[in-house]
């Protein structure tokens, strides 16, 4: 069995899909990766796990005439190599490569799209519904199956798109388990000595590209309100991006300069996670958040945004809390609130430990297994 993985940029297929194609690989699955190269951004990620690379220019912008390039060169491609099946991503990578398939598919190679989080979805901008909804429903017929990540996206495709093409859903593409875990104190203490951390610090983490939709900016200016209020704050940001010389700016702009940590990008956040007190994420959007799954493995307390993501993993009160993107002083006494209270932490911690079992690698292995054994 021979199958390819498309998506815009490469690091996208290194962040979310190396464990399910290491289970191809083992289970005797020729594996092969087209996308655009973008890894020498992405600080040590590597590609694993794959017999064949393609660069293939896809661009982000739908304008970009290097989407018709990589249309044609996919044409090409699909022509000569006969895939069983075809797992697309991305929003790019999967409408050029659905459009690229439709001979292939006629002739049996079945197509997959896995959708990350819908651009439409409740209280979203009416922009994504005037303009990626007609297009995901358009080209829905052009796939077999479309995987959605998330319940609400689930319930929308099923109600939009099952008359067009199946629909399914898993938990997340999954984290693994063996690399997030909870650490003993030693262990702890050991990871904060190698970020230059000290025992007493109180280590916020945030996890994410550098830009407007994960906005740091409202932890940044939580963090201006609790620097008097906790002692010992440290705030790191691990994640590049265009906007990471505008949240340094606002960051020294507020007397930060001492508190948050820019960590550029990581690829050993195992190694992070398990020592710090609390994690944090301010997104606007996401489909299913692995930072949140990697500190829910870590028996870490959230304070998270409301989202479709956040909101599937996180139950007030009991795994997390939930807040208003950009509302920073709520974010500051949810932190403040945790901080005063450890033992509420470690409770909290308990419950998203086993909240977060249904989206592991093993388990999410398992649902894709069973989704590339269909019928279409």
């Amino acid at each position: 069995m021979k199958i390819l993985y498309t998506a815009t940029v490469l690091s996208h297929i290194c962040q979310f899909h190396l464990p399910h194609m290491k289970m191809l690989q083992e289970q005797g699955w020729e594996v092969h990766v087209a996308a655009h190269d973008n890894l020498a951004v992405k600080n040590g990620l590597q590609l694993k796990y794959c017999d064949r690379f393609i660069e293939t220019p896809f661009d982000r912008s739908p304008k970009s005439p290097n989407n018709l390039k990589a249309y044609k060169q996919l044409k090409e491609l699909l022509s000569k190599e006969h895939y069983d099946v075809i797992l697309c991503n991305t929003p790019m990578g999967g409408i050029v490569t659905r459009l690229a398939a439709k001979k292939t598919r006629k002739e049996g190679t079945k197509v997959i799209y896995m959708a990350h989080g819908f651009h439409f979805y409740k209280g979203s901008p009416k922009s994504g519904w005037l303009v990626y909804y007609p297009i995901e429903k358009y080209m829905a017929k052009y796939c077999d199956l479309l995987i959605t990540v998330n319940k609400e996206d689930y319930a929308l495709a099923l109600e939009r798109f099952a008359k067009r093409t199946k629909v399914a859903h898993i938990h997340g593409v999954g984290v693994d388990e063996q690399r997030y875990h909870p650490a003993t104190p030693e262990e702890q203490l050991a990871m904060r000595k190698a970020e230059g951390l000290s025992k007493d610090d109180f280590v916020i983490l945030c996890t994410g590209e550098l830009n407007e939709n994960k906005n740091q900016s409202t932890l940044i200016r939580a963090a201006a309100m609790l620097k008097d209020r906790i002692p010992n704050l440290k705030v790191l940001l691990a994640g590049n991006g265009p906007k990471e010389q505008e949240l340094r700016e606002l960051a020294a702009s507020l007397g930060l300069q001492e508190i948050v940590r820019f960590l550029g990008y990581r690829t050993d956040l195992e190694q992070v996670t398990p020592a710090v007190d609390l994690v944090v994420s301010c997104s606007c959007r996401e489909g299913m958040p692995l930072n949140i799954i990697e500190a829910m493995l870590c028996k870490k307390q959230v304070v998270a945004s409301h989202n479709r993501g956040h909101d599937e993993l996180i139950e007030e009160g009991s795994t997390g809390s939930l807040l208003d993107p950009d509302n920073s002083d709520g974010f500051g006494d949810a932190i403040l609130s945790l901080f005063k209270d450890p033992g509420r932490r470690g409770k909290m911690g308990e419950e998203g430990c086993k909240k977060a079992q249904n989206y592991t690698v093993g388990f999410v292995s398992k649902e894709i297994e069973k989704l590339l054994a269909f019928k279409g």
